[in-house]
């Protein structure tokens, strides 16, 4: 795998577009991808929960990660999640994306148990690493547990980075607890990405590269305008345009934050495939997205052409 420190910037969790059939809908999402690397973002990470993941077959992702490869993106702008539920299928995952060279692989605890002990989830990720068995392997951990109902603790993350420095390289952050990302801040050469533009600003001034955002499938270029905006020094000017990033954000959040994006893609593109949703997610309806396309145009000046022109 590449060198993970490269990916100083905004990661977009990319969304996955389905055709009405519900089969994966690879022309839009290979486009999509290579859009956002145009417009500001460092890397993808496919398979997250922005990108219904846990709705997409082993096999599906496999192959969609190599079609992205296929069509000239680099592997080393890719972190595809991996985790799964049982060892075996998260260790297949994972082992395909070191085949192929990606930067990292993105890893949820072990979900379906509840109550798992400490120890419990650092042999959980050490078993993944023994049996991935591979020097190139650089693991991110995905810390969600408002939705996954299982975290990995500060504690945990520290022990498991202690033990395989090489291998446990950084952490994913979507707890939208300031003070989980400020301790994990805290252990030396674990690269941080929290899961929001939200706190961009402080996570970067204690080191963090950069964030992982799911906005950013639709605002990426200002995002990465203030990461960079972090990195050359000029704080000031990157709080005010942070506070556009942070409105647009909240503005999302007030709605089902993966059918709304993807409705607002249908709007933006004319390719009414974009809205599609696999069950148990419902499809926003037409009217209703409409609406939040035009606040979207009169807020913060995002529309279609935001697509190309950024």
């Amino acid at each position: 795998m590449t060198e993970s420190s490269d990916l100083k910037g905004v990661i977009a969790p990319l969304l996955t577009p389905f055709n009405h059939d519900g089969t994966i809908a690879e022309d839009l999402y290979i486009n999509h991808a290579k859009r956002l690397l145009a417009n500001g973002c460092v890397g993808l990470a496919p398979f997250g929960t922005t990108g219904e993941a846990l709705s997409v077959g082993n096999t599906e992702r496999m192959r969609l990660l190599e079609a992205l490869v296929d069509s000239g993106i680099s592997p080393s702008n890719l972190i595809p999640g991996t985790g799964l539920v049982n060892l075996i299928d998260t260790v297949a995952l994972t082992k395909h994306a070191v085949t192929l060279g990606c930067a990292g692989a993105m890893t949820l605890p072990p979900f379906y148990f509840k109550g798992i002990s400490e120890n419990g989830l650092f042999t959980y990720f050490s078993k993944l690493i023994e049996l991935v068995s591979d020097d190139q392997l650089q693991l991110y951990l995905y810390h969600i547990p408002q939705v996954a109902g299982v975290g990995i603790p500060p504690s945990v993350v520290a022990r498991l980075h202690t033990a395989f420095p090489d291998q446990v390289v950084g952490i994913k952050d979507s707890s939208g607890d300031w003070d989980n990302t400020r301790a994990l801040l805290e252990i030396e050469n674990l690269l941080v990405y929290p899961g929001s533009e939200l706190p961009i600003v402080e996570a970067m001034q204690l080191g963090a590269p950069g964030c992982i955002s799911a906005t950013a499938n639709l605002n990426a270029n200002a995002i990465a305008e203030v990461i960079s905006l972090m990195h050359t020094g000029q704080t000031e000017l990157a709080l005010a345009k942070h506070t556009q990033v942070t409105n647009f954000r909240l503005t999302l959040q007030d709605y089902a934050p993966i059918p709304a994006q993807k409705r607002i893609m249908a709007l933006w593109t004319g390719d009414d495939r974009w809205a599609n949703v696999r069950p148990p997610l419902d499809i926003m309806a037409t009217g209703k997205g409409q609406l939040l396309v035009d606040i979207l145009a009169k807020k913060y000046l995002l529309t279609a052409d935001s697509l190309t022109s950024q």
